[in-house]
């Protein structure tokens, strides 16, 4: 048994969490590789390094001097290994890192550094090795995550450390400079870690219990998810969860490894188990999980005979993709097909959108629904309960709510419906309470 495990920044943030941290670690012989992010808020008033880090840079490069910040910053990090009692002097990295400021060596490189230090001190204080993440995680010329290389790289490297910690969020480019993931990036790193070290699983501890059933900011004291599959994960992200940053789904789910939410601050809490598939239901519930985003217009086109018309599909959406435009769903009837954009990608170019689908597709008549909020009603469950789309739809109706759309996709996984913004809140309550026992 292999267990990679990655700690978010707010279980790192301080030296009494960096103790449970080693104490969640050193509890498990089979926990080999940590991936720690930068130190987050200690308390709401607080500011995270990684913050401290991009705003120190960017005052460097303007006033051609080392901000007041840098100070902060080692102080910050001078207190956790007081309060470890470690025997370790950063004080040459930092001398490193403000000539590097001073250089301008990038913003990419001063936001790294907050993961570099922090995975510094908690490989010390572990007694683990310590990897630096620019020496096996590649980036291409593009930018884009080098993904190969990457694996057979950082293979071989753990292959010489029983135990080691590999700081998250950046890697290294081909010209040697800094790149890093998105904000969240550590997520990813840690899945790349549990790929190249063939784990059995990839523990991924943050400060919540695992997923909740819906958003905790919209419903009050959600009932968690313990089990749920990389395919629910994807379409509730996409819909605006966001326990687990998005991008890190994909490495470990192309080599099977299994990811597990747990809570730094509650390490005895079942959490929840990302798997590639189960027949296992999430609970006693039909449904795994509800999220949703505001802000869509649907662009709805009329034309009798459509479905005998060849090309109108293709047609439409080439007017988008030639408006640099992408769709988020195409629900459509027999002489009805709908679009749904995101408000922001239509901002400016409603016009000639418009313009363009009424020259190449000739519809009877275009009609456009703004302030449109979509839900994703999502559960592998669905498809082998009856109704569980009319008790959707009832709910609704019966708190005069007015559904806009409706688009359900042929694999049952997920039901999508479209209300208004002003709605949203409460139509998730709606649909909690009713599909969730």
């Amino acid at each position: 048994m292999l267990k990679v495990t990655k700690f978010g920044g707010s279980s790192l943030a301080s030296a009494e969490q960096f103790k449970k941290v080693a104490s969640i670690v050193l509890a498990d012989k089979t926990r080999r590789y940590v991936v720690p992010s930068a130190p987050g808020k200690r308390h709401k008033q607080d500011t995270k390094i990684t913050d401290m880090l991009y705003q120190c840079y960017e005052e460097t490069a303007k006033k051609g001097e080392i901000s007041p910040v840098f100070e902060d910053i080692k102080e910050r990090y001078s207190s956790i290994i007081e309060g470890l009692e470690l025997d370790l002097d950063l004080e040459k990295d930092f001398e490193i890192i403000k000539l590097s400021f001073l250089a301008r060596a990038g913003r990419d490189y001063a936001a790294s550094r907050g993961e570099y230090l922090n995975g510094k001190i908690l490989a010390k204080y572990l007694g683990f090795d310590f990897i630096d993440a620019a020496e096996v995680i590649f980036f291409n010329n593009d930018g884009s995550f080098d993904a190969e290389k990457t694996n057979d790289v950082l293979s071989e490297r753990l292959k010489n450390s029983d135990y080691a910690v590999i700081p998250g969020f950046y890697g290294v480019m081909p010209n040697d400079t800094i790149k890093t993931f998105s904000r969240g990036g550590s997520d990813i790193t840690g899945a790349i870690v549990a790929r190249a070290a063939s784990a059995d699983e990839y523990e991924n501890w943050t400060d919540v219990s695992g997923f909740m059933i819906a958003d905790p900011r919209i419903v009050d004291n959600p009932k968690s998810i313990d089990v749920i599959t990389y395919r629910e994960l994807r379409e509730l992200s996409y819909m605006g969860a966001t326990v687990l940053h998005e991008d890190a789904i994909f490495p470990v789910k192309k080599a099977g490894i299994p990811i597990h939410i747990k809570n730094t601050n509650a390490p005895d809490d079942e959490g929840t188990l990302i798997v590639t598939h189960t027949d296992k239901k999430s609970s006693s519930n039909v449904i795994t999980g509800i999220a949703g985003k505001k802000d869509f217009t649907v662009l709805t086109l009329e034309k009798d005979m459509m479905n005998e018309e060849k090309g109108f599909g293709r047609r439409l959406l080439q007017v988008l993709e030639r408006n640099d435009m992408s769709f988020e769903h195409l629900p459509s009837g027999i002489d009805t097909m709908s679009v749904v954009v995101s408000d922001k990608e239509l901002e400016g170019k409603e016009d000639i959108i418009i313009s363009e689908l009424l020259q190449l597709t000739s519809p009877d008549s275009i009609s456009i629904e703004k302030n449109i909020a979509l839900i994703a009603v999502v559960g592998r469950g669905m498809k082998n309960v009856k109704g569980t789309a009319a008790s959707v739809f009832m709910a609704l109706a019966e708190n005069d709510i007015n559904i806009r759309m409706i688009d359900q996709g042929s694999s049952e996984l997920n039901i999508i419906v479209g209300v208004d913004n002003a709605d949203f809140e409460k139509s998730i309550r709606t649909i909690y309470a009713k599909l969730v026992k």
